[in-house]
């Protein structure tokens, strides 16, 4: 059985899970409250204290900005909108579950796909610190023959990332639906009392900690990849003297 939205176009027959059509919904609702957030701040006066929806914003930003200077130091700021970007898609796919909807994170393909963009930054940026010669170099050391071992530890990298965060939110999504089976089965006076403190555990807590921690592997593993200022440095002084 299928579940999700089937759409029957053109004698064709689209099927949607429902992990998609969540996406979908949620990208339509945070696009939304990003037009009206970008909005409201452009109209706030920089001269007063930020009021409501601003001063959240304002705090989350901050937050986010403390981490990546801690986790990867302040000249690589940038990455702080991406790391935003991430949390906040992630916080609301996390917590859909309370609202009855499939978490999009339950469903490996997305996961996968948000790991897989935090590994080619990894790469990208590796190569464009430390130059195509060094950044092969890493995986001979120390030693040529930890070769194989370096690759695949690379390749693990958003396996584990993807592989981490699904498990954790599918697992509860499953115990969920078993509760609330088993409830219905016995009594539905009892959902509010037995499932709802469930909820608050494995949709709000596990899920902002599951969005914390794959933010700051997302960091970790990028800022490692990356080469130091030194190595930036002896890199300038090498290409000025040639």
């Amino acid at each position: 059985m299928k579940r999700g939205i089937i759409l029957h176009l053109a004698n064709k027959e689209i099927w949607l899970h429902e992990s998609i059509f969540t996406t979908y919904l949620l990208l339509v609702i945070i696009t939304i409250g990003s037009i009206i957030i970008s909005k409201k701040i452009k109209q706030a006066d920089v001269h007063e204290k930020p009021k409501g929806v601003v001063h959240l914003v304002e705090i989350v930003v901050e937050a986010i900005n403390g981490l990546v200077i801690q986790a990867m130091g302040e000249r690589n700021l940038g990455f702080a909108p991406y790391m935003l970007t991430i949390g906040v898609f992630l916080a609301f796919a996390n917590l859909s579950g309370l609202v009855g909807l499939v978490p999009p994170t339950s469903d490996y393909n997305v996961t996968l796909a948000l790991a897989l963009i935090t590994f080619v930054l990894i790469h990208f940026f590796s190569v464009r610190t430390k130059g195509i010669g060094g950044y092969l170099k890493q995986y001979a050391e120390p030693l040529p023959l930890l070769l194989p071992i370096n690759v695949l530890g690379e390749i693990a990298n958003p396996i584990s990332l993807s592989f981490r965060l699904f498990g954790n939110i599918l697992s509860g999504a499953l115990i969920m639906g078993l509760v609330y089976s088993g409830l219905s089965q016995i009594s539905k006076i009892l959902i509010p009392f037995v499932a709802w403190p469930l909820h608050a555990y494995f949709d709000v807590f596990s899920g902002a900690l599951q969005t914390f921690i794959f933010i700051m592997l997302s960091m970790t593993y990028i800022n490692s990849n990356m080469a130091d200022e030194e190595e930036i440095a002896a890199r300038k002084a090498k290409k000025q003297g040639k």
